[in-house]
C-alpha cells in the first residue's frame, strides 16, 4: 500500500516526455514564440526556443499546448542551456491555477507516447533518471547556498534582535542566532544585501534550532513562499 502511494506521488509530480510543438507569449509581448516542449507537469515545463528569454525575474506568460489547451502561468527561468544554437530552458511554475494543471494533464494524456500510455510508470522512472543530471537541475532553486549575510528579525514578543544567515535558499533560510528560537515562532526578517541600500525583507516560521556551539544557535525557517527574486538578489550579491 505505500509503495503504491509512492508511485502515484511520484507520478503526479514526474516529468512526461510530450515532444510537442507549440507557442508561448509573453504578457508584454505581442507575438507568440514558437517552441517545442520536451516535458511537462503541473510544476514546470523542459522547452526549447530560439530566442533568449529574460533572466532573474517572474515572467508571465500564456503558453499555447495545442488547439484545445492554452495555460496562463508565471514562470521562474530555472536554467538555461545553449545546445547547436538552441535554447534549452526549465522552467518552474511558480504561479498556476488549478483549472490550468487540469489542462495540463489532458494534455499529457493526449500526447504522452504510445509506450508511456502502455507503461505510464516510465514517466517517472525517466524523471528519477534526469534528476541525476543536469536537465533536471531547476530543483536548483530550492537548494541552500551557504552564503552568509546579517540580519534582523522580530519574533512573536515584538523585539528586535540580530542573527547571521549560515545558508539561503528561495524556500528558507539558515539562520545564526545568540538566543534560542522555538520551533513554529513566526518571523519577520530583513536581511542586508551587501552593495544594496535596501534590505531584503521575507517572512517565515522556526522549524528547527539546535545548539551551536557554546555561543549560540543554528535554526531553520521556511518561507511564507518562495521568493525567486530574493534568491536573485542575494546570489549576485
Amino acid at each position: 500500500m505505500v509503495e503504491r502511494r509512492a508511485m502515484k506521488e511520484r507520478r503526479k509530480l514526474a516529468r512526461w516526455p510530450v515532444n510537442q510543438h507549440a507557442a508561448l507569449k509573453l504578457e508584454s509581448a505581442t507575438k507568440e514564440l514558437f517552441c517545442q516542449i520536451k516535458d511537462i507537469n503541473s510544476r514546470g515545463a523542459k522547452i526549447t526556443l530560439n530566442t533568449k528569454l529574460p533572466g532573474d525575474q517572474a515572467l508571465k506568460m500564456s503558453l499555447r499546448l495545442s488547439e484545445n489547451y492554452t495555460i496562463e502561468a508565471e514562470v521562474w527561468v530555472a536554467w538555461r542551456k545553449v545546445i547547436n544554437g538552441i535554447n534549452h530552458y526549465g522552467f518552474f511554475f511558480s504561479s498556476i491555477k488549478d483549472a490550468d494543471k487540469d489542462k495540463i494533464y489532458k494534455f499529457i494524456d493526449m500526447y504522452r507516447t504510445d509506450e508511456l500510455k502502455q507503461k505510464p510508470w516510465l514517466g517517472a522512472v525517466v524523471s528519477e533518471q534526469q534528476k541525476e543530471g543536469e536537465e533536471m537541475s531547476d530543483h536548483r532553486i530550492f537548494e541552500r547556498f551557504q552564503r552568509e549575510f546579517s540580519a534582523r528579525f522580530i519574533g512573536l514578543d515584538g523585539r528586535e534582535a540580530q542573527a547571521q544567515t549560515f545558508d539561503v535558499s528561495a524556500k528558507g533560510l539558515g539562520l545564526a542566532t545568540t538566543n534560542r528560537l522555538e520551533s513554529n515562532t513566526p518571523l519577520e526578517i530583513w536581511l542586508n544585501v551587501p552593495n544594496s541600500t535596501e534590505p531584503l525583507y521575507t517572512r517565515g516560521q522556526v522549524v528547527w534550532t539546535k545548539v551551536a556551539g557554546a555561543a549560540g544557535y543554528h535554526s531553520g525557517v521556511e518561507l511564507e513562499r518562495a521568493d525567486l527574486m530574493g534568491m536573485s538578489r542575494l546570489l549576485r550579491a
